[in-house]
């Protein structure tokens, strides 16, 4: 087991990329803490992998902190920090997304890593070291209209990893984000706006979209030893879309 006894939390764990590292890193003996809005899928998920579920707005300092304090009461560490929930707006023109949609979707997407590691960073620092990985999103490397602002967040969550990452390689802390190219979540329609998924996979060299499987296995690895000299990449998870 890649990840005996460590200790993990996940948000966004009720569904789609989230639910696939929870049960990824349980089964590969995680202790896992399932943070999300929606409780009844996010208990499920909790109670199906022996975990614990947490109740969190992750763009809520006060929500952030009681998740991570319930990490640290049941488990007595947190090893890794998977910053997974977000947000997008619908395809649609830049203009049209109105102000109140553009704060909320940086305050889930860019802002929520920033106070997660306000409560994380003094903790591993303090037990010499631990692994932090943010979903980011091909839309913050290859930019393509009608996500304008979902990508700039995007970007954002990938220019934050790398520089926590230079940062706090000195703590023995590793920060990598994971790089999705669309996948089957709950977000999809969002991404595609008025185009179809057959459009959307031929655009893709291997000719499918991401599975939430993909990038559970990539957050395996990321969180495991065998990464343990791999710090400030974005990974993609693309299938070539980026190349």
């Amino acid at each position: 087991m890649q990840l005996k006894d460590k200790a993990a939390i996940v948000t966004g764990a009720a569904s789609g990329f989230g639910e696939a590292i929870a049960r990824r890193y349980a089964a590969e003996g995680a202790n896992v803490v399932c943070a999300d809005l929606n409780d009844q899928l996010g208990r499920k998920v909790a109670d199906e992998i022996g975990g614990a579920y947490v109740h969190a707005d992750v763009a809520d300092r006060d929500d952030v902190k009681a998740m991570v304090g319930m990490a640290v009461d049941r488990y007595g560490r947190l090893d890794t920090m998977v910053n997974n929930a977000g947000i997008t707006h619908v395809n649609r023109p830049m203009l049209e997304v109105g102000e109140e949609e553009f704060d909320r979707i940086f305050a889930v997407n860019v802002k929520a890593i920033y106070l997660a590691a306000l409560e994380i960073v003094p903790l591993m620092r303090e037990q010499g070291g631990g692994c932090i990985i943010n979903t980011a999103s091909t839309a913050g490397l290859r930019p393509r209209p009608g996500l304008t602002w979902y990508n700039a967040s995007k970007g954002a969550a990938i220019t934050m990893t790398k520089s926590m990452a230079a940062e706090l390689g000195p703590d023995n802390i590793r920060v990598n984000a994971i790089c999705p190219v669309a996948g089957d979540t709950p977000l999809l329609p969002s991404f595609l706006g008025a185009n179809t998924r057959a459009a959307f996979e031929a655009t893709v060299p291997l000719g499918r979209l991401c599975t939430s499987e993909d990038v559970a296995k990539a957050a395996l690895w990321l969180a495991s030893d065998e990464a343990s000299f791999i710090t400030g990449v974005a990974f993609p998870v693309d299938g070539g879309r980026g190349v």
